[in-house]
């Protein structure tokens, strides 16, 4: 384990410390002075700037964007896009600085709007997107593959979204990148480019770990797992399969290139690739 690596997960676990113990001492009296309870959470915001200090962020000059397929077919529109700022979410954390969000259009049946006050949540079967097949890239192999976590409700409503954004991404991000990005699948596509799908649908890998898969194949379908408001697909592209680790990659989709945020695309299929896995 790299010194990062386990940098990360100290500082994680003093988070949780400080958290249970904070829960703990609303039914039990402590048995220490109050101020040592705020030594974990001291601790861990040490831990933090020391991160902070040591980020690997990308430079964009280090590597040209890397041309691969559209994820998806259809029409869709973009969010979050590094088109418009970088990194795009805000944060080079887990190899995102040049991550994507995309949402499916469907004009016989729209995107529910955001909510003031209600519905305050909507089932995941009420958006275009979920359920919605995603594509290899390119020509690769999987690394990581996992879809046992549910597919929740949407956080899309004023009420919800403050749940979201001050409850349940801080237990998210205690528990790891795991849960943050929920279901995901990790594509190694070769000189040290790896893709990351993320938010899938409960039960609907196609591929597991180890399988070669060819440009155009199916793997998965888009969800509404993890630190997610409504069913998209994370993409990015980034130097190595750990995401504590990872540092972004700019991408580009051919025939696409890099949609703005609010900008509609349309995304041909893939054309496969002819190389044998044999």
């Amino acid at each position: 384990m790299s010194a990062r690596k386990l940098a990360l997960v100290v500082h994680r676990l003093l988070w949780l410390v400080f958290a249970v113990q904070a829960l703990a001492s609303v039914f039990v009296e402590p048995p220490y002075p109050y101020w040592m309870g705020w030594l974990p959470a001291l601790a861990a915001m040490a831990v933090g700037v020391t991160l902070a200090g040591t980020a690997r962020r990308p430079n964009a000059d280090e590597r040209p964007a890397v041309e691969v397929d559209p994820p998806v077919t259809g029409r869709w529109s973009a969010l979050n896009s590094p088109a418009d700022r970088t990194p795009s979410h805000g944060t080079h954390q887990y190899g995102q600085t040049y991550a994507i969000d995309i949402v499916e259009e469907d004009e016989e049946r729209p995107r529910p709007a955001f909510a003031r006050l209600w519905p305050v949540v909507r089932r995941s079967e009420e958006f275009p997107a979920f359920g919605a097949p995603l594509f290899a890239v390119a020509d690769a192999t999987v690394v990581h593959a996992e879809d046992r976590q549910r597919d929740h409700l949407s956080r899309n409503s004023l009420p919800a979204l403050a749940y979201l954004l001050l409850i349940e991404s801080a237990a998210r991000a205690l528990a790891g990148p795991r849960r943050v990005t929920g279901n995901h699948l990790v594509l190694d596509l070769g000189d040290g480019t790896y893709a990351m799908y993320a938010h899938l649908r409960r039960g609907s890998l196609a591929v597991r770990a180890g399988d070669r898969v060819r440009a155009g194949q199916e793997l998965a379908r888009c969800g509404n797992s993890g630190n997610s408001t409504e069913p998209h697909v994370h993409f990015q592209l980034m130097d190595g399969p750990d995401l504590d680790t990872a540092r972004g990659v700019p991408f580009t989709w051919r025939g696409v290139g890099v949609p703005r945020n609010g900008e509609t695309f349309e995304a041909a299929p893939a054309v496969r690739s002819a190389v044998s896995w044999a």
